[in-house]
């Protein structure tokens, strides 16, 4: 392939018009939650992780598990950690049977902004792709998130 191949340049092309979608979407996700609930982005999407978890054997997410699950790394997911907990969203404790694992959940007013923010977060998202379906070069991936038939997130 040479630097003007046509395929690579549609490769490009799309992967661009990707980025694109991702970046439109999550700065009307984070403008509304920000605004409304005083969370990035990356603060309600620990959250909603997090409060996916359950008591019992595979309940609990290791940290590597929760920073691949929030695309961070696991110092910055640790940090991020550190300030939902000083916000008292979080707390951590260590493990029954393995005293080398700490356990992060969600704390009882950490559940209850989530559920104040998931509304927040889907109008924004709705909104998001809605602006982005006017596009014709993002509209296709538009319709592809629309389609697509995930199952959510499980611990």
């Amino acid at each position: 392939m040479t630097a003007t191949d046509p395929a690579l340049t549609a490769l490009s092309q799309g992967w661009c018009a990707l980025s694109l979608l991702h970046g439109k979407i999550e700065a009307r996700i984070e403008r509304a939650l920000q605004s409304g609930h005083g969370l990035s982005v990356r603060e309600y999407s620990l959250l909603d992780v997090l409060s996916r978890q359950h008591n019992g054997p595979g309940g609990h997410l290791q940290m590597k598990q929760v920073a691949d699950a929030v695309v961070l790394s696991q110092s910055a997911t640790t940090r991020l950690v550190t300030r939902l907990e000083d916000r008292g969203l979080l707390t951590r404790y260590l493990c029954d049977t393995d005293r080398r694992g700490i356990y992060t959940d969600v704390t009882e007013a950490g559940l209850t902004l989530l559920s104040e923010a998931r509304p927040t977060n889907d109008t924004a998202l709705r909104a998001a792709l809605d602006e982005a379906a006017r596009n014709p070069e993002l509209a296709p991936l538009v319709r592809t998130v629309e389609e697509l038939k995930v199952p959510a997130r499980a611990a």
